[in-house]
């Protein structure tokens, strides 16, 4: 896949990931709307990595380092340009990402019921660590 280039969102980018979101990506977050994605590139303006093909966009994934751990969300490939190696793309530059900041372990939020993302990150070397659980709590409306 030669032409596919791997870069971090600007803020010119934000309204069409949230719309392919909407068509690539599995569930919704609270954070899902312009405002949590502004912010995310406000604070850390190479922590969104897009794929384009063609001028197009194919692929994203957050990469969000906070100085100690190394977290992924939102990895999603168009569903018309999945197992092509847009993921593996976005993962290595997402991992490059991680390396170079001093990161050590990456770890990634997927669904328990969304079996293509279980797959693909098996495929990555990511592996589910079944002693931990997500505590969360809403901190606004």
């Amino acid at each position: 896949m030669t032409d596919l280039r791997i870069r971090a969102a600007t803020a010119d980018d934000l309204d069409t990931v949230l719309a392919f979101w909407k068509t690539a990506a599995e569930g919704t977050s609270i954070s899902d709307d312009r405002d949590g994605v502004e912010r995310l590139v406000a604070r850390d303006p190479e922590a969104l990595v897009l794929a384009e093909l063609d001028g197009e966009l194919v692929g994203t994934v957050i990469a969000g380092f906070d100085g100690w751990r190394c977290h992924l969300y939102r990895l999603a490939v168009h569903p018309e340009r999945r197992r092509r190696g847009i993921g593996s793309a976005l993962l290595a530059a997402a991992e490059e990402r991680f390396v170079r900041l001093g990161g050590r372990r990456g770890d990634a939020m997927v669904l328990q019921r969304n079996e293509t993302a279980q797959h693909a990150w098996g495929a990555a070397g990511y592996a589910p660590e079944e002693q931990w659980r997500r505590w969360v709590k809403h901190l606004t409306d």
